[in-house]
């Protein structure tokens, strides 16, 4: 029984890095103008929430089964609350912003 649950927290610590990397590889895309312009925080500072958060999950992930860490710590928690938060709040918002969009769209979409 212990093994399974084991098994099942290093699931989900590996699920919130590729979450948190998911949203750190987002932020690193987007043009650094699109976050005030959306209202939202800077970019410099979601990238150190971010880069933090997939440190964090990361050394969760790796760590699980050589240390022993057993449940998740209160900085992987925070971690993925703050992927969570990016990816539900200022993804959206900043989307509209991302530029590079080709020369065919109209004011609804692809032609």
């Amino acid at each position: 029984m212990t093994s399974i649950l084991t098994l099942i927290f290093w699931l989900l610590s590996i699920a919130a890095f590729v979450m948190c990397a998911w949203a750190l590889i987002h932020a690193l895309r987007i043009p650094t103008r699109a976050f005030p312009a959306a209202g939202k925080q800077t970019k410099p500072l979601w990238l150190i929430i971010l880069g933090f958060a997939t440190l964090f999950t990361f050394a969760a992930a790796v760590n699980y089964y050589g240390a022993g860490m057993g449940l998740p710590s209160l900085l992987t928690i925070a971690s993925v609350i703050a992927a969570g938060i990016y990816l539900a709040d200022v993804k959206p918002a900043v989307n509209e912003y991302r530029g590079g969009g080709s020369s065919s769209q109209g004011p609804y979409g692809p032609w």
